[in-house]
């Protein structure tokens, strides 16, 4: 492409020479094309979710649209599915930190997701960094030595095929303007991996492949098409070279799946069940619905009727359409002591038979220790087979919009809710210090765990739900818990420890999250202003 012309976009901070390198000339010149072009739709399409969110607070459900029936009704298939992407049972997931994208790379698993998104905090000199990482390891030259221990880390000779994911629609980015106004955090993180590594992937077989986050609506779909076939365009690339993969992680997507594979059908490949965001955005979407509130988080499992229905209804839909289904992430992290850790992996196979025998193509783990039970489970359900394209459930009955809605039974305890604040105050603490992916309490926490947790005492306090124990949830019983806790975590942690963190900005973060007369949307908005 050609780079002639002076670049407009506003770099808000000195880069270092290596961060020149990975933000060069060329590059910034391919993203202010993209911003130029697209970034004016962003602010129309999140508009829209706000428009459509009001009138399901004033009463209305969310349902499948009378508009685009014929595209439900219709028959049509997605376009090629490139070879490398054909078999992906097991996925493993994390952010774009140099040893944990080697680690992961070399996993026993098909596909890393690199994640700039929920696993990551997108602290300038990290997102960078980050490029750079996985630049490094396209062209096979990534490796890390441990300062203090010695430990060195490189590539193994068949290293899992790598995919991108970017930012949401919501994430601006603040460190480049446009027109005075920050650019979208999305279009850095495609534009960046796009332009340094299209070359190189497509000389060893793969390509330029992306997860696209939390999705609302079809024409959001359509947005990333264009983008993705302008970038075509401009590099010269035949129709389709870029290939994504979408998280169906919101309430209202999961009836546009159709129209979603339809607007992208020339550059997708599947759909992937992302539960944690899912259940967040049953909340958020309904919370004005006191019919349907949901009981302590831990036992919102993919048992239950309306995440099973959404799980075989994601199945049914990419399958008919000749696209993957991709299953949910597992959260659990391996245990040194064994008695938990065959607990662990009893959950494990336990969750990840559900999703096989429902007919996903393949699954999520969060850690390399897991991926050989998740794999295992797959290999005996798909056998001599690399997905379940064949599975139709073309039998199944209609799954409807009462049942993707279905109240959830389960309690709402003391013990859950204290659980709660305790995850949610030691994720924030660790994600506006700059870490995206913590362990807590043996599950490996991002952020739609932590929203979870503050949005269910939100919606619980507005509609003065009782606990287990015939306590109220109001402000006060919250600020309580969340004082209490704070002693709790202190303890657990170490004074020392605890002083040196940003436990305190964290608690006074949640607090405002949790107590706001209105549902801040994502807690990364104002957590975001807490990075440098």
């Amino acid at each position: 492409m050609s780079t002639n012309h002076e670049v407009k976009l506003s770099l808000q901070t000195p880069l270092t020479a290596e961060q020149a390198d990975i933000l060069n000339d060329e590059a910034l010149a391919f993203l202010e094309c993209l911003v130029q072009r697209f970034a004016g739709r962003v602010p129309e399409l999140l508009a829209t979710r706000e428009h459509r969110q009001l009138a399901i607070d004033a009463g209305s459900l969310p349902d499948f649209l009378p508009e685009t029936a014929e595209i439900r009704n219709s028959e049509w298939k997605v376009q090629n599915i490139p070879q490398d992407l054909q078999d992906r049972r097991v996925e493993i997931t994390g952010p774009v930190e140099r040893k944990m994208v080697i680690n992961a790379l070399n996993a026993d698993v098909k596909v890393f997701m690199a994640d700039f998104e929920d696993s990551f905090a997108p602290a300038w000199g990290e997102v960078l960094a980050g490029q750079q990482n996985l630049k490094d390891a396209v062209n096979g030259t990534i490796s890390y030595t441990n300062p203090e221990s010695g430990k060195h880390y490189q590539l193994s000779e068949d290293p899992a095929v790598l995919i991108c994911r970017v930012r949401g629609l919501h994430l601006p980015e603040k460190h480049l303007l446009w027109q005075g106004e920050p650019i979208p955090g999305c279009l850095l993180d495609f534009a960046l991996y796009f332009y340094h590594n299209h070359k190189a992937l497509l000389e060893k077989g793969s390509g330029p492949y992306f997860y696209i986050p939390k999705l609302q609506a079809y024409q959001e779909a359509a947005w990333w098409s264009e983008v993705f076939s302008f970038t075509e365009d401009t590099f010269e690339l035949p129709r389709g070279t870029i290939k994504a993969t979408v998280l169906i992680e919101t309430l209202p997507a999961v009836f546009e799946m159709d129209e979603i594979l339809y607007s992208l059908k020339e550059h997708i490949v599947g759909l992937n069940c992302g539960r944690w965001d899912y259940i967040f955005s049953y909340i958020k979407t309904l919370r004005n619905h006191p019919d349907r509130i949901l009981p302590d988080r831990q036992v919102v499992t993919m048992e239950k009727p309306f995440l099973n229905a959404y799980s075989r209804l994601l199945v049914k839909t990419c399958h008919r359409r000749g696209a993957f289904a991709m299953g949910g992430m597992a959260a659990f992290i391996p245990s040194k002591d064994p008695e938990r850790n065959e607990w662990v992996l009893n959950k494990i196979q336990t969750d990840k038979s559900l999703e096989a025998n429902n007919g996903h193509d393949g699954t999520w783990v969060a850690h390399p220790g897991l991926a050989s039970t998740a794999k295992a489970v797959f290999n005996e359900v798909l056998g001599e087979r690399s997905n379940q394209l064949d599975i139709s459930r073309s039998d199944d009955a209609p799954i409807t919009a009462d049942m993707l809605l279905e109240p959830c039974e389960g309690e709402r305890t003391e013990e859950g809710m204290r659980h709660n604040i305790r995850v949610a105050v030691q994720y924030i603490e660790a994600w506006i210090s700059g870490n995206g992916c913590v362990p807590i309490y043996g599950l490996m926490e991002d952020a739609a765990t932590a929203e979870i947790s503050r949005a269910s005492i939100w919606q619980w306090i507005k509609h003065g739900k009782t606990l287990s124990n015939g306590s109220v949830v109001t402000k006060a019983l919250f600020e309580q818990m969340l004082k209490e806790e704070m002693e709790v975590l202190e303890q657990e942690l170490g004074s020392e420890y605890f002083q040196q963190g940003r436990y305190n900005e964290a608690a006074v973060l949640m607090s405002q999250l949790t107590t706001s007369d209105e549902l801040v949307n994502f807690l990364t908005l104002p957590g975001y202003e807490y990075l440098p």
